[in-house]
C-alpha cells in the first residue's frame, strides 16, 4: 500500500497578548515550509469563534513520514520555537486521510 496523505492538527492556547506575536512568527513559518519542506501540501491557522485564546493549526502532508521527518529536524525546532513560545497549552494530533470530497472548481 502506498502512503497515505495525512493531516497533523494542533490545538493551541495563546493569550491575548501574545496573539500578535504568535501570528508573526505563524507567518515566517508557513512561508518556509511552504516553499520547501518536502511532502507539505497545505496549512492552516484558525481561531475559535466563542474563544479567542483558541487556535487550531492544521497542515496536510503527502504521508504523515513526511511531516515526523520535518518535526524531528533541528531546523523545524529553531523555526517553530517564537511560535511555541506563545503558546499557554498544545495539544497535537496526526490523522491519515481516509476519504475526501472533490475539490472545488
Amino acid at each position: 500500500m502506498s502512503e497515505q496523505r495525512a493531516r497533523v492538527v494542533f490545538l493551541v492556547r495563546v493569550p491575548a497578548p501574545r496573539t500578535e506575536a504568535f501570528l508573526a512568527a505563524y507567518e515566517e513559518v508557513r512561508h518556509l515550509v511552504a516553499e520547501g519542506v518536502p511532502g507539505h501540501l497545505v496549512d492552516q491557522v484558525c481561531r475559535s469563534s466563542t474563544d479567542p485564546e483558541q487556535w487550531l493549526i492544521t497542515s496536510e502532508w503527502a504521508s504523515l513520514a513526511d511531516f515526523e521527518t520535518w518535526e524531528r529536524s533541528p531546523e523545524h525546532r529553531d523555526l517553530v520555537r517564537p511560535m511555541r513560545e506563545c503558546f499557554t497549552d498544545a495539544r497535537s494530533l496526526r490523522f491519515h486521510i481516509h476519504a475526501q470530497t472533490p475539490a472545488l472548481a
